[in-house]
């Protein structure tokens, strides 16, 4: 099988890329941390050094990238489609890179951007994603019923998606969260030599907590009494943590897909393994049946983008 094309997910703190065979199948793969925030100014330096990689792709190799890469923020801004835009069509859409050298054949995909009702208190709701919804073509399948889908990641998304058509999307900044509580707040200042202990009913317990009825900044600031209270070992606030924000994130879109009609009751979770094995964990304590998506959704969107626009080599 021969490389004819590179797809990459280029998030804002990781990097994923693929090479693929002009059949689709994925050849090999390299994950990193140059995340969009990282390559700011030097896009090209950094996708040249990810070419490097695979010298025996050639230089003529398709490349499609997809995510923070096209944002404003990215290496070059690509307009959002409105959600009525079937997800097959997002071939359609893309976009060259202006700063790519002659005869590299260099696009980016955009990104999709919803408004809510006009009615919404503090004005229309608007959302937008980027490099998700490569994973939705390559995760759900065209002809397939609405389906509720979750993506974890930095910014967590929750998507309704029927018959190839992102119906409607949101999105939740639990990474990021995350990152920050630990981080840069008291929460994270724990002792150097604190062991785990059990962080997998610390996990449990702060999913717990996060399903609850109270408010984020009260609730959270369990993580720190009930280390002091000694009923949490220090070791275990980082696990805690990493519950409780994404318990919230399960009772906020619980509330917001049944809210459009949806029952909640059974998701699709599709991400990489060690984040979607905590979702579907936390899943499973609220009650949620859900199901692990294809591992290579990412990686097939971008082939199908390419391949409907046309784009491979033959």
């Amino acid at each position: 099988m021969t490389a004819t094309f590179i797809g990459i997910d280029w998030g804002t703190t990781h990097r994923r890329a693929m090479l693929l065979s002009h059949e689709g199948d994925v050849l090999a793969e390299h994950a990193d941390a140059e995340g969009a925030l990282a390559c700011a100014g030097r896009f090209r330096l950094a996708l040249e050094a990810l070419l490097a990689r695979w010298p025996a792709a050639g230089g003529d190799a398709t490349v499609v990238m997809a995510g923070m890469v096209g944002s404003a923020t990215g290496w070059q801004a690509v307009p959002y489609l409105g959600g009525e835009t079937p997800l097959e069509r997002l071939g359609s859409a893309l976009v060259p890179v202006a700063e790519a050298p002659a005869a590299r054949r260099w696009f980016i995909a955009p990104g999709y951007c919803i408004h809510g009702e006009a009615g919404t208190e503090g004005g229309p709701d608007v959302d937008v994603m980027r490099g998700e919804e490569t994973q939705l073509l390559g995760a759900v399948p065209a002809d397939a019923p609405r389906t509720l889908v979750v993506l974890p990641g930095t910014h967590s998304k929750w998507a309704r998606v029927e018959h190839g058509v992102v119906l409607d999307f949101t999105t939740f900044m639990t990474g990021e969260m995350y990152d920050a509580l630990l981080g840069h707040t008291i929460l994270g200042r724990l002792p150097a030599d604190a062991p785990a202990v059990n962080g997998t009913a610390a996990f449990e317990r702060g999913v717990l907590r996060g399903l609850g009825a109270g408010g984020f900044t009260h609730d959270v600031f369990g993580a720190r009494t009930l280390m002091l209270m000694g009923e949490l070992p220090a070791g275990d606030v980082p696990e805690w943590l990493s519950g409780f924000v994404i318990g919230r994130e399960i009772r906020n879109a619980r509330t917001w897909a049944q809210h459009a009609g949806d029952d909640a009751s059974r998701v699709l979770v599709v991400g990489s393994d060690a984040l979607a094995t905590r979702y579907l964990k936390a899943l499973g304590v609220s009650g949620i049946a859900a199901t692990p998506g294809p591992v290579d959704a990412a990686a097939a969107g971008l082939y199908r983008i390419a391949l409907a626009a046309g784009k491979l080599r033959p």
